[in-house]
């Protein structure tokens, strides 16, 4: 029994045009038209050939189950149940009608409509206004898919796609953290479907705005889960590249730190870390380092760990040797930016000076006045591993150069391991 104050309003694409109840079992007819099952068919046994709607002949009386339709208003009839059953509806009357709203444009957009422009952007203001909402849109069977397969089968003119796309890769990226389900969205699809979806998300990348920009390196982030999908990413003709493109020293900070993470996440297997050399990834990571003092402290943060990741491989130990500036940039960090970045810049350093056995990265090192930070770093309060790569790196330099130490006069000196 449906109480007193309690005044349901019924989408009118629920209704069966036919019948006007709200459809039990939505069934579309050639012509593009759906009805209740029950409905039509009662009108087809009656010997009609036509569409009840538009009244035009049928060139086949078979009909198709509406499951996109059927889970919305299933969806709905879910949400006012609720609300007759509950003694007191959690939500008010405002965001009620609001959730309605949605339902509809949730299915203008999924029907792809003249409005499906309009209606995404309804869907995207009402994720923007609460973090409740993005747990609503999340838990909306199926339309994280619907998003996703937009990215995979994008049409219509250029600019009217990028504009599109934008708006599915916002909604993508406030959804997406509210999912339950942290697979890949990749990880299901065929080659050239995550192509396409790739090919996407690129596009927003290179044409979008700052906003839907960020939103599309954290989609990719969150396609990065699993060393498969690491690689399809890496992969992408031109991705890479253009994820190095949005962390110059003009860009967006927050745009840049979003970029990083995902080159981060995006960098663990060996072939990507190799591929990353390739680009210029070590001149972009030291140009960020040196051009931009004030750079936040996650940003540094992240540069010097995707510097130490290419460190890892010989082809990156040779790019960051051959850039003395960048070692000079990397010793100017120790101690200076906060102990995640120290811990990064000290392995950075252990692996050139150490590892690689470099003369033009110990003798850089040397300039900058780094055994001195290197001394004061095992004074700190620095972890066990932190400690034994700074040892290993003044056995390093008390071999090469006596004097390098011996002009080194504090009462400091004391903790030398030799």
């Amino acid at each position: 029994m449906v109480r007193d104050d309690l005044c349901i309003t019924v989408p009118s694409l629920f209704r069966c045009p036919i019948s006007l109840d709200v459809m039990k079992s939505p069934v579309s007819l050639c012509t593009g038209v759906t009805y209740d099952r029950s409905s039509i068919q009662r009108w087809l046994d009656n010997g009609n050939n036509t569409c009840p709607a538009t009244m035009q002949i049928l060139q086949t009386k078979d009909f198709v189950p509406n499951r996109t339709l059927q889970r919305l208003i299933q969806i709905w009839s879910d949400s006012v149940r609720h609300r007759v059953d509950s003694p007191e509806s959690p939500l008010s009357t405002e965001s009620v009608d609001r959730r309605d709203q949605l339902i509809v444009a949730i299915t203008d957009f999924e029907s792809g409509s003249e409005n499906q422009f309009d209606s995404l952007v309804k869907i995207v203001r009402f994720a923007k206004d609460s973090e409740e909402n993005c747990v609503f849109l999340a838990k909306t069977e199926g339309f994280v898919c619907v998003l996703v397969s937009f990215l995979d089968n994008v049409d219509g003119g250029v600019e009217r796609s990028v504009e599109l796309l934008e708006q599915v890769v916002i909604a993508l990226d406030l959804v997406l953290c509210k999912i339950e389900n942290r697979e890949s969205i990749l990880k299901s699809k065929k080659e050239n479907e995550s192509k396409s979806i790739l090919d996407s998300l690129l596009l927003v990348l290179q044409q979008g705005s700052c906003e839907s920009k960020i939103a599309s390196v954290r989609v990719l982030k969150f396609i990065a889960v699993d060393a498969e999908s690491k690689l399809l990413v890496a992969e992408k003709e031109g991705l890479l590249s253009e994820l190095l493109n949005q962390i110059t020293p003009k860009k967006d900070q927050n745009l840049m730190e979003n970029a990083l993470s995902c080159l981060v996440a995006i960098s663990t297997p060996k072939r990507n870390k190799a591929k990353l050399v390739h680009l210029g990834a070590v001149k972009v990571f030291s140009n960020l380092l040196t051009a931009s003092p004030s750079l936040c402290v996650s940003v540094t943060e992240k540069v010097l760990k995707l510097l130490e990741t290419v460190s890892s491989t010989k082809e990156g130990r040779s790019e960051i040797c051959e850039a003395p500036s960048c070692v000079v940039a990397i010793v100017n960090k120790v101690l200076k930016v906060s102990t995640v970045a120290t811990e990064h810049a000290v392995t950075i350093l252990w692996s050139v000076c150490y590892l690689f056995r470099d003369q033009k990265a110990q003798e850089a090192v040397t300039k900058a006045n780094g055994l001195t930070k290197i001394l004061l770093l095992m004074q700190s309060n620095c972890s066990p591993q932190v400690r034994q790569m700074s040892v290993d790196l003044l056995k390093i330099f008390r071999v090469n150069s006596k004097s390098c130490l011996s002009s080194y006069d504090t009462k400091t000196t004391h903790i030398m391991p030799f």
